[in-house]
């Protein structure tokens, strides 16, 4: 009589099947239900435009200098937009995860598969968890942190699969939105103020990052990349020093530098002139 033969299964294995198995119906139903793109193209300019407020949350700033001193602004999609695009594009798996602590920064993953067209694209996003005096956040701060790392890597990982190319046109309409004038001016310039003096930036801060004396200077454009720089500040992209102290000590250091470098050159050559003057002049 054989023996009965017992046949043990890891845990893993098990796991994997029942994934390759998800994605393989996933699979399965995005080719038989693929995406109308105007629809979807439809879709996203709708829920992204439904007021000023929701279009101007679909975009990040950040201003940072250059090698010259040279002011450089840097402009975005904020993770709302990712989630937006995402919703709206179908067939579409995505997941985050923290991959790494080292007790001085945590790592997230985002990995985004495109079930249409078999496209799958895994960024890694890395943020620091020491404060400026090199201590260690608390436990629910590098909670936070994991989490505004995650979603960054979420935004990376979308926006890396989805061609930009389809969506730049309802992009543009997006921020024509976001641009408009829901609010008369001086009151979005007053809410943005406002939310500022939460985050302890003051109004002269601001005055100074846009290179401007007085609020009234602030328009439609400033308008918009202060509402850009809020949400990269709320996203975890920037921090208030990075975005309105350091680019301003940053400048203030760049003009110093050149002050003195034509200050020199004047020197320089007045003391030529000098010289020159010396030799021409008739001798006693």
């Amino acid at each position: 009589m054989e023996k009965n033969e017992i046949i043990q299964v890891e845990q893993a294995e098990i796991m994997q099947a029942i994934n390759r198995a998800e994605i393989d119906q996933q699979v399965a139903t995005a080719k038989q239900y693929p995406r109308h793109l105007p629809a979807v193209l439809n879709q996203i300019q709708t829920y992204a435009t439904m007021d000023v407020d929701t279009a101007s949350e679909c975009f990040y700033v950040l201003h940072r200098n250059g090698a010259n001193g040279s002011a450089q602004t840097i402009e975005g999609l904020s993770v709302r937009m990712a989630e937006i695009i995402a919703g709206a594009w179908g067939n579409l798996r995505v997941a985050t995860r923290i991959i790494g602590n080292d007790g001085k920064t945590i790592t997230a993953q985002a990995v985004c598969h495109d079930l249409e067209t078999n496209v799958a694209i895994s960024t890694e996003v890395k943020r620091s968890i020491l404060t400026s005096k090199g201590y260690t956040f608390s436990q629910d701060m590098q909670v936070v942190t994991g989490n505004a790392a995650a979603a960054i890597a979420f935004r990376n990982a979308v926006l890396k699969v989805i061609p930009k190319a389809v969506t730049k046109r309802v992009i543009e309409e997006v921020k024509k939105v976001a641009m408009g004038q829901a609010l008369d001016l001086e009151q979005q310039r007053q809410v943005l103020i406002q939310y500022f003096a939460k985050l302890n930036v003051s109004e002269q801060m601001i005055l100074d990052l846009l290179q401007i004396t007085k609020r009234e200077e602030i328009d439609k454009e400033r308008v918009f990349t202060l509402k850009g720089i809020y949400n990269a500040i709320k996203e975890g992209d920037t921090t208030v020093q990075e975005a309105f102290v350091k680019p301003v000590e940053e400048r203030k250091l760049a003009e110093q530098a050149k002050q003195a470098a034509e200050e020199k050159k004047a020197k320089a050559a007045a003391a030529i002139k000098k010289q020159k003057e010396e030799k021409t002049k008739p001798a006693d």
